[in-house]
């Protein structure tokens, strides 16, 4: 399981909704499916500098899973 930042409103497979800019813990299949939908970013990466938090909660871009930064 991995945390993303939503990039848009997303109904998970529980019928939960999730905002925009919140963060959600999701599997890999379900990061891919919402990589492919575009509803969170895949590749934005935060700081260059690997010190830098870019996580939830982070003023800079996400740098999760299939990012460059990571």
């Amino acid at each position: 399981m991995v945390f993303v930042k939503l990039e848009s409103d997303w109904t998970d497979g529980d019928g939960v909704a999730h905002s925009a800019g919140e963060s959600v813990d999701v599997d890999a299949a379900t990061l891919a499916s919402l990589q492919a939908e575009g509803i969170v970013s895949e590749g934005s990466a935060g700081g260059k500098d690997k010190n830098e938090w870019a996580g939830p909660g982070s003023t800079t871009a996400w740098a999760g899973p299939g990012s460059a930064g990571v």
